[in-house]
């Protein structure tokens, strides 16, 4: 047996008529044009590879081809924040068309490098309340693309799933960044939200992976039964780290994306992340024909996943309502 069975795979066909558009756009390319694009990723290469392929995927479906008609300069912070400046910064000086950065601080430090160059932003939290674009319909300046939240109700379904697996849960754990500047305002939504579920929740603060050993101690003592990673780009970076920790000491765990759970996080619930790397590629398709990007509405997540790491589960002592299996996208086995 496979080690993920995927479910409601009917959902992908929803981008099936995309694959139709290539043979058709390619024609409108420019002859003898070749697009540059700049990618400032906080992750290391490794790590972001499933997304660099969505993004080149993307690229594809809309007749580009990397090394032909597009060239793409990746830039990788390999988890380290204080290196995106310098990044973004070289990213700008080889005159880029345009440059896609990805989450939060490395769309902001893009920001800070270039306020003429053309920004595509992709799976950011709050790009209005963190000021990052002037309103979803209307961006402003030269930053748009994809936000990866698509409102707080989002925040108290991974409470819920938890709840539906442990009916007692009453003390919940939240690791969180608070080097993250949305990680702060996300952080008090996130405690009112578990407050209306009945929760008590358990604030661990983590800059790094040096952090974590504190952190899970910290949870143990407050007789945390379970705990949530908030979004944030620098822990995604840790998650192996962080879900072998969870094992360790016994703790269920859920976060945004799916390849949390496949880590070991007893269940993941957020917007689809490949499907907005995807989508990204048509951002940099508008701009090449001349759009601006002031005018280029921010979009939101169309495709959500629920992802239940079984596995984790049997070995945590926890029993999974099939109610929640038969809803879930993938279970992994």
């Amino acid at each position: 047996m496979s080690s993920h069975m995927q479910r409601r795979e009917f959902i992908t066909l929803l981008g099936g008529t995309v694959a139709t558009w290539p043979l058709a756009v390619r024609a409108q390319q420019p002859a003898g044009r070749v697009y540059r694009v700049g990618f400032l990723g906080i992750a290391s290469r490794q790590r972001a590879l499933p997304f660099i392929e969505a993004f080149e995927d993307g690229l594809r479906r809309l007749g580009y081809r990397v090394g032909e008609n597009v060239t793409i300069e990746y830039r990788f912070a390999n988890g380290e924040m204080d290196r995106l400046p310098a990044l973004a910064a070289d990213l700008v000086r080889l005159g880029v068309d345009v440059i896609f950065a990805a989450f939060n601080p490395a769309t902001v430090a893009t920001m800070t490098a270039t306020r003429t160059l053309p920004i595509i932003m992709v799976a950011t939290i709050e790009p209005v309340g963190t000021r990052l674009v002037a309103s979803l319909a209307r961006p402003g300046g030269n930053v748009t693309g994809l936000a990866a939240d698509a409102g707080g109700e989002i925040l108290g379904k991974r409470f819920e799933l938890l709840k539906e697996v442990i009916p007692n849960l009453s003390r919940l754990g939240i690791m969180w960044n608070p080097d993250v500047a949305v990680n702060r305002s996300r952080q008090a939504a996130m405690t009112e939200t578990a407050r209306t579920l009945g929760l008590t929740t358990i604030p661990v603060e983590v800059r790094g992976v040096d952090t974590l050993e504190q952190a899970f101690a910290t949870m143990t003592k407050e007789d945390a039964q379970a705990f949530v990673v908030q979004g944030d780009s620098v822990l995604h970076e840790y998650r192996g780290e962080i879900a072998e920790m969870a094992a360790r000491n016994r703790l269920p765990s859920a976060a945004v994306a799916k390849d949390l759970a496949a880590a070991g996080f007893l269940l993941s619930y957020g917007a689809d992340l490949l499907d907005l790397y995807r989508r990204a590629a048509s951002f940099a398709d508008k701009i090449f024909k001349g759009a601006n990007p002031a005018d280029l509405p921010v979009e939101q997540p169309i495709k959500f996943e629920l992802v239940v790491n079984l596995k984790t589960a049997k070995a945590l002592g926890l029993t999974v309502p099939p109610t929640l299996l038969a809803r879930a996208d993938e279970v992994i086995e």
